[in-house]
């Protein structure tokens, strides 16, 4: 069953900002306003079931647009304005591969933009830099302890964080 109008202006306002940071990662600015509306009119068309929550669901029909568009573009000669590496002047095809890693790196930064700053730096040193707790704990001028703790917590958040926009993995 379609929403009415105000309820749509109401989702777009409380959603669109987050919506558009999400897609311009992996579709750049001026893609990312159309694929955000696009997901708008379609829960203008038909709202997701109550037993779903709205967010994940404008995630998930944000991150199949990008993909959608992405399939598109790769059936689609490419024009290219200057001359390949190869000298043939075609652009090669974006894989699928590339467009998957590309989203899980937007979905990823989205997700670690909500922890909160110490939450973000401790996890970022011990996971993504892999330094030992020792070394982040000197790193950020906290005790060891206080790494782990929010290490642990940030991981939590993460979590709370991934599932509230819809990834299932």
């Amino acid at each position: 069953m379609p929403m009415d109008e105000e309820a749509v202006a109401a989702l777009y306002r409380e959603h669109g900002a987050a919506l558009r940071r999400f897609a311009r990662g992996a579709v750049g600015s001026e893609k990312a306003e159309d694929i955000v509306q696009e997901a708008i009119i379609r829960v203008w068309r038909q709202a997701p079931p109550a037993t779903q929550g709205l967010r994940p669901y404008l995630y998930r029909t944000v991150r199949n647009l990008i993909v959608d568009q992405h399939r598109l573009a790769s059936r689609r000669p490419r024009t290219v304005a200057s001359v390949d590496e190869g000298g043939d002047g075609f652009a090669v095809a974006v894989d699928a591969e590339r467009i998957d890693e590309l989203l899980d790196r937007v979905v990823m930064e989205e997700a670690l933009a909500r922890l909160t700053p110490e939450h973000r730096r401790a996890l970022v040193a011990v996971h993504y830099r892999r330094l030992t707790v020792a070394e982040a704990a000197a790193e950020l001028g906290v005790p060891a302890g206080t790494v782990k703790s929010r290490c642990f917590y940030a991981l939590k958040a993460l979590r709370a964080a991934l599932d509230e926009m819809g990834v299932d993995r």
